[in-house]
């Protein structure tokens, strides 16, 4: 698939600020890698870094075969859409580089087997889910019965996160874990 044309397809998320556009490549392996800072673009990766540079984007995240923008506040959607779309395009067909070699996409360096049952759950049951709405989930920590979750993507600012946060993952979670009595996104 890799030597045909690349399509880029938009789909609205449920986050007003962001738009999720799929792409019939893989860009990553697996997980997802989110950037708010230019800098931190400048370091891990030029897809996102030149994403960044547009006018009117605040947030870049790559996931396995999506790229979800989010605009800034006074961002206009018909420049950001127009721009970020033929950008995606024109980096994947010539071949750019999504990350650098370097960038080191995820780390799960949680070593509490409870921290281990908390990210299989997010990885296997969570994790795919909000990627089909442009988004992700991470786990920070976990400290006193208290899962520390990091929204990104679409999930980050939509206004139904919360409730995605307390109805959704931190019931399945508490029933499944049963050390963790609460659920709070940093």
């Amino acid at each position: 698939m890799e030597d045909s044309a690349v399509y880029v397809s938009l789909e609205f998320t449920p986050n007003p600020n962001t738009l999720k556009y799929s792409v019939n490549r893989k860009l990553l392996d697996k997980g997802a890698a989110n950037f708010t800072k230019k800098a931190d673009a400048d370091l891990r990766s030029p897809l996102a870094s030149r994403l960044l540079d547009i006018e009117g984007i605040s947030g870049v995240m790559i996931g396995k075969d999506f790229v979800t923008i989010t605009k800034t506040e006074d961002g206009d959607w018909d420049h950001v859409h127009k721009n970020a779309s033929e950008l995606i395009e024109k980096h994947l067909t010539e071949g750019g580089a999504i990350l650098n070699e370097n960038a080191n996409q995820e780390t799960h360096a949680h070593s509490s087997e409870v921290e281990r049952r908390i990210q299989a759950f997010l990885d296997e049951e969570i994790r795919p889910a909000v990627a089909n709405d442009g988004g992700d989930v991470t786990l920070d920590r976990f400290e006193d019965g208290v899962a520390y979750l990091h929204m990104q993507g679409a999930c980050a600012g939509c206004p139904s996160s919360t409730m995605t946060l307390k109805m959704g993952i931190e019931t399945k979670m508490k029933e499944l874990i049963p050390e963790v009595i609460e659920v709070v996104q940093v």
